[in-house]
């Protein structure tokens, strides 16, 4: 029997298939560099884990949102090259200098401080439709390069995960013209679900894919079969088996109630660990589930803080029982099956992964 010290349950990260999910992201990309995201701590799995078995896969550019995550992936890639996205805090470019890593510059204001600092490499990020960051494209023309060494002009999809939208065109053709005004430059569009659009003159027309979500096993073809191997599993141990009478009711504001004679089985996850409040599952709503010897187990009632309770009723006997190991999240309930199930999406699941778990690090 496996056991998770403490209650806790047993997070397992196989490092095997995000290796494998970036060389098959890596063949996507043909000619053109795959850099890695590994923002909000490479999506909840460790950066001092998943950063040196991307390197060891091949990888050579990556990619945080702040400067503390760049000083970390540093630390386990001294030879790496790092990008900055969320851009160049006013006062930091000496500590940007000092640990070599380049800011993802969004502003004319960012532009200028960067150049005064003595400019070492750095990006460009032009807004073609998110109207989130980076610079407008009209602003491309206002850009004065001298005394700048830019490495990498970029930009991000807004609905890369729908290759037939008209959003893909429309910021391909208003990043070409970013392009055409600052010429000879590497260039950056495509994120995870930008690999698997089509079109020849699409792949060859940049330099660098930015592989995120899909390396840790999330879907980049939502409706579609996932052609990514998944990283994470989650189990926990049964802590109770409780018998809960026909009409009783399970959980706070008694949510959930039982329409037979039910068993409930208790296990030490809750919200507390990043697993969402909103997965309950209710006399009004159908929320999460998890699985006991290959059997989807319904939750019942509300996820509290540190607990969840399952309706574990239909399951194997012989599992039916206290120290049992349930799987939260496995290859049959992705996170691109957990998400919706509470109301989210499978990036919220991977990046609020809790730090009570025991964690476990394979590779095959």
């Amino acid at each position: 029997m496996t056991h998770a010290p403490d209650h806790g349950a047993l997070l397992t990260i196989d490092l095997g298939a995000l290796k494998q999910n970036y060389r098959l992201l890596a063949a996507h990309a043909g000619k053109a560099e795959t850099a890695a995201v590994v923002k909000a701590d490479a999506y909840g799995i460790g950066i001092e884990a998943a950063v040196p078995a991307l390197a060891r896969a091949g990888c050579k550019t990556f990619f945080v949102a702040h400067l503390s995550e760049a000083e970390r992936t540093r630390k386990v890639a001294p030879d790496a090259t790092i990008y900055v996205l969320n851009g160049l805090p006013p006062g930091s470019a000496a500590r940007f200098a000092a640990g070599g890593f380049r800011p993802v510059l969004g502003s004319l204001e960012e532009i200028a401080e960067w150049r005064q600092s003595g400019a070492t490499p750095c990006a460009i990020h032009f807004d073609t439709g998110m109207n989130r960051l980076g610079l407008r494209p009209e602003e491309a023309e206002e850009i004065d390069l001298t005394g700048l060494n830019v490495a990498l002009l970029m930009s991000h999809f807004v609905s890369s995960e729908e290759p037939g939208s008209l959003y893909n065109k429309l910021q391909y053709e208003t990043f070409s013209e970013v392009r055409r005004a600052l010429p000879n430059i590497p260039c950056s569009l495509s994120n995870s679900a930008g690999f698997f659009h089509e079109g020849t003159d699409f792949f060859e027309s940049f330099n660098q894919f930015r592989a995120g979500y899909a390396l840790y096993g999330g879907n980049p073809t939502p409706g579609s079969d996932n052609p990514m191997r998944a990283v994470v599993k989650l189990e926990a141990p049964i802590l109770q088996i409780r018998h809960v009478p026909r009409g009783e009711t399970v959980g706070y504001n008694g949510r959930w109630t039982a329409k037979r004679d039910s068993i409930i089985a208790v296990v030490s996850v809750g919200y507390a660990d990043g697993y969402p409040r909103n997965g309950a599952n209710t006399d009004m709503k159908k929320g999460g589930s998890a699985r006991l010897g290959g059997v989807l187990c319904p939750f019942a009632g509300n996820v509290s803080m540190d607990l969840i309770t399952l309706d574990v009723t239909f399951a194997p006997p012989h599992l039916i029982r206290r120290g049992a190991m349930i799987s939260l999240l496995d290859e049959v309930l992705t996170v691109d099956v957990v998400g919706p199930s509470a109301q989210t999406i499978g990036y919220e699941i991977l990046t609020s992964l809790g730090r009570r778990y025991t964690r476990s690090y394979i590779e095959e």
